[in-house]
């Protein structure tokens, strides 16, 4: 499956081209994407980003099969600019077309930076996080607390479209609390500075993850800009993804956490819209797959912290799989030895119970 054509650059806004580049390859989902500044069309499905979740392989593996994009991990601007190493390795993207760069940070001095380091490294789109609700992360005015100020928001939208050359686009909540539901607002400032594309999740940041996502709230941001809107939270099936189109009127929609140890998924939601089969992968390649993840963060963390940081996807991919007994799960997420894990994930798909058929239509987790 392929879907390759629903997200693309269209005709460039105004604004000066701070960095030049090179056309992205006629092969790429933004062809036709020049040195300036362009509108995006997007259709389709696309992995969310999720903070230590969607690394450089899982993004691979996402859009080989088909997703209509990926988004990196949210990787701090000023730690970025400052060339530390967790940051660079978040925002990797070799391999992966287009190569969107998430950025969070409340200076618009530090976002402006590390946009210009991103892009300067070849990120196709960049794209400014405005939707964690993470205490750690909006405890540092970042996030969706820039939410609550939104001229600050503003000049910090300002810096990072001033700072590129590349789309850009802004991930946002529908607002801090219900008693400011000011997604609207901050779509229409975006849009007014040349912002590409918006996505909302469709809760405020005090509703965290709990209850809901309201994808009939989206539909205000819809009606308040031009620019296409992708709508995200709680779409874990093509079902799901229908119906969040349906009540959001978005153009989009983005999958995350339903999309963790199903990687496929986000592929086979985006065959669904265009009206394809859905399918996903039979256990043999479903074992591939999750084998060549593992083996992915190991080469790309090394093995210490690989074994490390691979532990929510193996306990993901053993869930969906269903082939480990309690105990070896315990053991899957705790051994350190890189060859025993890589034994019980193959163990996990060897002993799997479900279909593929099943696996597609089981109801998923909350995504991002």
């Amino acid at each position: 499956m392929t879907t390759d054509h629903y997200l693309s650059a269209g005709a460039p806004g105004a604004g000066p081209a701070a960095l030049p580049r090179e056309p992205i390859p006629s092969g790429s989902p933004l062809a036709g994407a020049g040195p300036a500044h362009g509108a995006l069309r997007v259709r389709g499905a696309l992995l969310a980003p999720l903070s230590g979740v969607t690394d450089l392989h899982m993004r691979r593996i996402a859009r080989r099969l088909g997703a209509t994009a990926t988004v990196s991990e949210m990787v701090a601007a000023e730690d970025f600019a400052r060339g530390t190493e967790e940051a660079r390795l978040r925002a990797e993207g070799e391999g992966v077309l287009p190569h969107i760069v998430q950025l969070a940070g409340c200076d618009p001095r530090w976002m402006a930076e590390g946009a210009r380091l991103a892009a300067a490294n070849g990120a196709d789109v960049i794209d400014v996080n405005m939707g964690c609700p993470a205490k750690a992360v909006t405890g540092g005015q970042a996030g969706s607390a820039l939410m609550r100020d939104l001229d600050h928001a503003e000049r910090l939208l300002a810096a990072v479209r001033e700072a590129v050359s590349v789309p850009v686009t802004v991930k946002m909540r529908l607002g801090w609390d219900d008693a400011s539901r000011n997604a609207p607002d901050l779509a229409r400032r975006a849009e007014r500075l040349g912002y590409a594309a918006v996505t909302v999740h469709g809760r405020t940041r005090q509703q965290f993850y709990t209850g809901r996502a309201d994808w009939a709230a989206i539909r205000a941001v819809r009606e308040a800009v031009a620019i296409p809107v992708v709508a995200n939270g709680d779409v874990g099936s093509l079902d799901d993804a229908r119906a969040c189109l349906a009540a959001s009127g978005a153009d989009a929609v983005m999958i995350g956490r339903a999309a963790v140890g199903r990687p496929w998924l986000v592929a086979a939601v985006a065959a669904g819209l265009a009206g394809e089969a859905m399918t996903e992968p039979d256990a043999a390649a479903r074992a591939a797959l999750a084998a060549e993840h593992y083996d992915g963060l190991l080469a790309l963390y090394g093995t210490r912290m690989g074994v490390r940081h691979a532990r929510k996807h193996l306990a993901a991919y053993a869930d969906q799989a269903g082939g480990l007994t309690p105990p070896e799960r315990t053991r899957l997420v705790t051994t350190t030895d890189p060859d025993e894990a890589a034994r019980l994930l193959r163990r996990a798909f060897e002993g799997s119970p479900a279909r593929p058929e099943q696996q597609a239509a089981r109801p998923a987790s909350r995504a991002a």
